[in-house]
């Protein structure tokens, strides 16, 4: 049985163009998180290691909102608004990506997987992040 991972590369932008990126990926499945954020970013997420990430252009177009714990790095275009790309407070050396923001993906034929990032702080597996966890 052959389990070979196949990488693609995509490109992926914000609405105006000014932030480009590229991943380097197999793009089968994405997650789908309640948390107070993605919900109303209507985010869908798909994680990729530094070496699979490369910003193209628009760093200085770039802002940065940061809230609750400020591990996560939510990066926007100061533009026009939208957030391609972050890094997670779980793994903030890595980067996730908006799988709405990629080029010419059919997110049909991707898995969708939920996420309750909206009790994440209560998972027994969650790191802690310096908020306190109830016992």
């Amino acid at each position: 049985m052959d389990t070979a991972i196949t990488l693609k590369t995509y490109q992926g932008s914000c609405h105006c163009g000014r932030v480009r990126f590229e991943i380097r990926t197999e793009l089968s499945r994405v997650s789908e998180c309640n948390c107070s954020i993605c919900r109303r970013k209507g985010y869908l997420h798909h994680m990729v290691t530094p070496d699979r990430f490369r910003l193209i252009q628009g760093e200085a177009d770039l802002a940065t909102y940061q809230f609750g714990t400020k591990r996560a790095l939510h990066h926007f275009c100061r533009h026009c608004g939208v957030a391609a790309f972050y890094r997670p407070r779980a793994n903030p050396a890595n980067y996730m990506v908006n799988a709405r923001c990629l080029d010419g993906v059919d997110l049909n034929s991707v898995e969708r997987v939920t996420f309750d990032g909206q009790s994440w702080e209560l998972r027994p597996d969650a790191p802690y992040t310096g908020i306190w966890k109830p016992s």
